[in-house]
């Protein structure tokens, strides 16, 4: 891709001097699909990640899985999380697959030690290996299995890309985005489930609609409703203690839909009214061009987007502030020896 594809968005300095730059691309949408500010390329195509995951549920959804689950909205949002792999959430899934009637040997999500630190240390000392349901797809691969299930489809191919499932789920996201499934750059993602790859303009505009479906067939505004509702409800769930996604949706009271995925991917949805009474629902993806492997450049560059659209208010900015926009850089003494700090301005 060319190098204009990226711009500057993250400058950390240390003593006063220029250290590191980073660059990103990221686009703001409505759901009418009007652009409404982007930096860089807003049709550069990357791979949402994770940040895929209230579309792969929306297939169940759709399939009047809520109804015939008896699903709670705990159990939608931990379908549409990357959790954190914490016991609480664990035994949510655990619970959730007993309902179903699938067994966690079936998840073909493969196994990682859980995101939260503190469980990880508990489970270490009490000698308990990480299981499927550690992973934090499994609820996402859960959902999945119960939607081949009800709709009567092969269970061990579930994620075989031309298996009908998976064909749904690109389906669905091509409605909200508006972009045609044979325009999706197909890939695998960390849990072997399909992913793709999008211009961040129509993913972003797939998070508008899923915020605002409005235009939609009825039975997508119900489902895009369901997922929003589940999400924006138990935040705890979608993420875990200290995750980005978690802490923003818990402080901006349910205005601001969060999910993020791997290699600096970050997606946002703005519900309508969320700037000022009659606002439009928005759309936000951005990617980070080196992958932001610790997150502090996405998660930064979000909270700067979100504080020039005027999307925040003054108490949500400061519960915020350790996260972004600017973030202090100590050593291994705790002495402050830098800081970082965004270095983009939105044409609003």
């Amino acid at each position: 891709m060319p190098a204009s594809a990226y711009q500057p968005v993250f400058e950390l300095s240390r003593g006063g001097h220029p250290e590191s730059l980073h660059y990103g691309a990221l686009v703001v949408v409505n759901a009418a699909g009007q652009l409404v500010a982007a930096f860089g390329d807003s049709r550069l195509s990357a791979f949402l990640r994770s940040s895929a995951k209230p579309f792969q549920a929306l297939p169940l959804v759709l399939a009047g899985g809520i109804k015939h689950y008896d699903l709670s909205m705990q159990e939608l949002a931990i379908i549409c999380a990357s959790h954190s792999g914490t016991d609480a959430q664990v035994a949510l899934i655990s619970a959730l697959q007993a309902k179903i009637g699938i067994a966690e040997d079936q998840l073909q999500c493969g196994i990682h030690s859980p995101h939260h630190l503190p469980t990880a240390q508990a489970m270490e000392k009490r000698g308990e290996a990480a299981t499927p349901n550690r992973n934090n797809c499994s609820g996402k691969h859960t959902g999945m299995l119960a939607c081949a299930l009800l709709r009567g489809w092969p269970l061990d191919s579930y994620l075989d890309r031309q298996h009908p499932l998976q064909q749904e789920i690109l389906a669905c996201f091509s409605q909200l985005a508006e972009l045609p499934v044979s325009e999706l750059a197909l890939g695998t993602d960390g849990c072997s489930a399909p992913n793709w790859a999008a211009p961040l303009f129509n993913t972003a505009r797939a998070y508008a609609q899923l915020m605002d479906p409005a235009g939609l067939p009825a039975a997508m505004q119900a489902a895009c409703g369901q997922v929003r509702a589940a999400m924006l409800a138990h935040p705890d769930l979608v993420g875990g203690p200290g995750r980005f996604d978690t802490v923003l949706m818990g402080a901006t009271g349910g205005r601001l839909l969060s999910k993020g995925g791997a290699e600096g991917f970050q997606a946002l949805g703005l519900a309508p009214g969320a700037l000022k009474a009659g606002s439009p629902a928005l759309g936000i993806a951005i990617k980070i061009a080196d992958g932001d492997a610790r997150r502090w450049v996405s998660h930064a560059v979000s909270i700067e987007v979100l504080r020039q659209l005027g999307a925040i208010s003054a108490g949500e900015f400061a519960q915020l502030s350790e996260i972004g926009p600017e973030r202090q850089l100590t050593n291994w003494r705790g002495l402050q020896v830098g800081r970082g700090q965004p270095v983009f301005t939105l044409d609003l």
